[in-house]
């Protein structure tokens, strides 16, 4: 079925509860955000409702005000979303890095510390980090085609439907990738992350098949206890939602969807890039990025092209990565 090991996931969990505790704290306190800024914004659109003439205006004032609140914190959440990322994400990948290499980390609140010093090593700036990610979801995109697909795991004919319908669940299922290879950016020990990314890119494309198999099991995996946590919020946001105007009742599948967002980002995320670390870094062991895969690559993906250009711009050739080197 999978090729990593579940107990060894939940361990690194385990072994990483300050940064599972901090998950928490940000993406459910993202989650109370939304609730009390919809809430509030209604309750402010109930109230200035009651000036319109129109019977209606109350309910519709309320539904405009909830609407409202729920935007400003999707775009406050949008522009923090680079802290997130360097803090909260990349500082978790790079104690469970240590911890798959068979070192030891700090306990505690150290334990955060520690991970944002090695970080810092790796990317000076939080920008610099958001760009090499940003550029690595965009190569990503480029491997199911240049792999084939579903269509390389079922070679029958007449399937056009159902493999274009799974070539869409692969691209879903490629959500974690950009971590794994933030992981692989943070294990070596190179003067270049752009270089070192584009390396993990090329490693990741040569061993697409093994690894999509994986990532394919770990979101239905994640879809599945994602659905059920939503099924299991549906109750509990209809009572917050309770003494709220009656239109509003809609903003109860809302919120039951936000939570389960935010569980996913807090509990379920860090399982499923412990999985693919295991996977991957266990995969590329003593291999070399091929430079017919890095050509591919080169041809089919824009973004690719400029991270090999940053790559070069920044540092040259001289930048390369060497799997024996860590940090």
């Amino acid at each position: 079925m999978w090729d990593f090991s579940v107990g060894t996931s939940l361990s690194m969990m385990a072994r990483t509860w300050p940064f599972i505790l901090l998950r928490m704290v940000v993406y459910f306190g993202i989650t109370l955000a939304y609730i009390l800024a919809t809430g509030s914004g209604a309750g402010v659109g109930y109230g200035v409702g009651h000036i319109s003439s129109d019977p209606d205006g109350p309910a519709s004032f309320a539904v405009w005000g909830g609407i409202v609140g729920f935007g400003l914190v999707s775009i406050a959440v949008y522009w923090i979303r680079e802290y997130i990322l360097y803090i909260v994400k990349a500082g978790h990948i790079a104690v469970m890095v240590h911890l798959v290499d068979g070192r030891e980390v700090p306990g505690g609140q150290n334990q955060i510390s520690y991970a944002r010093e090695v970080v810092t090593q790796r990317f000076a700036e939080a920008n610099v980090l958001f760009v090499v990610d940003q550029l690595v979801k965009g190569a990503i995109r480029a491997i199911t085609g240049l792999i084939g697909g579903v269509a390389a795991f079922l070679p029958i004919p007449g399937l056009d439907g159902l493999v274009r319908f799974a070539n869409t669940v692969v691209r879903i299922s490629l959500t974690y990738v950009d971590e794994i290879i933030l992981g692989y950016n943070i294990r070596v020990n190179s003067s270049s992350p752009f270089e070192s990314a584009r390396r993990g890119v090329v490693l990741y494309a040569q061993n697409g098949k093994v690894m999509l198999k994986n990532a394919i099991w770990l979101a239905v995996i994640m879809w599945v206890v994602s659905f059920l946590v939503f099924l299991f919020m549906i109750a509990p946001a209809g009572a917050l939602l309770y003494f709220m105007p009656g239109q509003l009742g809609g903003w109860a599948f809302v919120f039951a969807i936000v939570f389960a967002w935010a569980f996913k980002a807090a509990l379920i995320e860090p399982f499923a890039i412990a999985s693919l670390m295991q996977v991957y870094f266990r995969t590329i062991e003593g291999q070399v990025p091929n430079p017919e895969w890095d050509r591919k690559l080169a041809e089919a993906s824009s973004k690719f092209r400029e991270l090999k250009d940053k790559a070069m711009g920044s540092f040259g050739s001289a930048a390369t990565a060497r799997p024996a080197e860590r940090t």
